[in-house]
């Protein structure tokens, strides 16, 4: 049974103080329900991608509450992966479709972030991490710095090449409407921001966000078709991983999603992967298959995913430009890679487009969801 994706809808994404989680979740679903043409009525369930919200703010009923903002009475359930929330809402609802449950749903992935302190924020993202990790003091960008310098001493990445990433996509980003930073910087800029964790900079780490991103997904009528998902899991403590330099569930997921598919890397178009620092572009390279172990940094430092490249990687601005509202980012990335399949992105759409692949990671790669879509 074929899955199609045929309405998408966004706000914008970075510091939206003057909107509340329930104006952006009805704005985005109400533009993907009017872009799909469906009448609202035809909604039969709602999956809501969504991991901090219930801890920040005490509402944990998401799904009933975005239901009762549309005006519509179905099922509705509430996925929670940590950063991989909206990819894993994703798949649910492409598993409910295929399954013949329904036939047209609404998945929403949606973050309100920027009301809290810093402090406060990395507290409840390290809900991801391990006992272990928080006990120890550490924070998200603290672990992928650790990877970072794994990768740097195994490989000899650098730091010009972590930062080719961010200058990448915020070249990306200063297309976009949506994104959070839509403006351009320079390797300079990016090697000489102050540090966070070493090796990175301000600029090797993703915001924090808010925004909403929903896609109407359809059985019966036709659009951009979701020909593989996928997903797969790895330790949440990084200590207890194989390697400090690939996301192992990457690869497990990614495998299965090109054999579902019937493809290969090399037929990839474009992609949207997480890029929550630039080591996990740089690691996601490798591990999904388009570079050599070891060469993702000088792939990207090559110009092979910039627009006009071989491969485009993250015309949206990524994690890092466009932001990252973290149960949204999954479902927006769905939306980056529809349109350009469907050649609605002017200045940053790429040249005909057939087959894209969107990552979505959960933590250091505890959850690690994978879809391929096709024109």
């Amino acid at each position: 049974m074929k899955v199609s994706v045929i309405g998408t809808g966004q706000t914008k994404f970075g510091e939206l103080w003057n909107k509340t989680l329930e104006d952006m979740s009805y704005e985005a679903s109400m533009l993907a329900i009017k872009e799909s043409g469906l009448p609202k009525e035809k909604i039969e369930a709602v999956f809501v991608g969504n991991m901090l919200y219930g801890k920040l703010t005490g509402q944990d009923h998401l799904g009933a509450l975005v239901t009762s903002l549309l005006g519509l009475k179905v099922p509705a359930t509430r996925i929670e992966a940590a950063c991989a929330s909206g990819g894993m809402a994703i798949q649910a609802a492409v598993h409910a479709l295929k399954s013949g449950a329904y036939k047209n749903v609404l998945v929403l992935g949606v973050e309100k972030m920027t009301d809290f302190s810093t402090s406060h924020i990395s507290e409840a993202l390290m809900g991801a991490g391990s006992e272990m990790e928080k006990q120890a003091g550490l924070t998200f960008p603290a672990l992928y710095a650790l990877m970072a310098k794994s990768h740097m001493q195994q490989f000899g990445t650098t730091r010009a090449q972590l930062a080719s990433v961010s200058v990448k996509n915020h070249k990306h980003a200063s297309l976009n409407s949506y994104a959070q930073f839509p403006y351009e910087i320079d390797l300079q800029k990016a090697l000489n921001a102050p540090f966070i964790a070493e090796p990175f900079t301000i600029f090797d780490s993703s915001p924090i966000s808010d925004g909403a991103a929903a896609v109407v997904l359809s059985s019966e009528n036709n659009g951009v078709e979701i020909i593989a998902s996928q997903s797969s899991t790895d330790t949440v403590d990084l200590s207890q991983r194989n390697s400090f330099t690939e996301i192992e569930a990457t690869k497990t997921a990614s495998q299965k999603a090109y054999q579902e598919a019937g493809i290969e890397p090399k037929d990839l178009d474009i992609l949207e992967v997480h890029d929550c620092f630039t080591i996990a572009e740089i690691m996601a390279m490798e591990d999904l298959g388009l570079c050599k172990k070891g060469n993702g940094g000088q792939f990207i430092e090559s110009g092979a995913t910039m627009l006009g490249g071989k491969t485009p990687v993250n015309t949206s601005g990524g994690l890092k430009a466009c932001g990252h509202p973290v149960g949204a980012t999954g479902v927006k990335q769905i939306i980056e890679i529809t349109n350009q399949l469907n050649g609605t992105l002017g200045s940053r759409q790429i040249k005909n487009p057939k087959i894209g692949l969107a990552q979505n990671v959960g933590g250091t790669g505890a959850t690690v969801a994978i879809h391929i879509l096709r024109k």
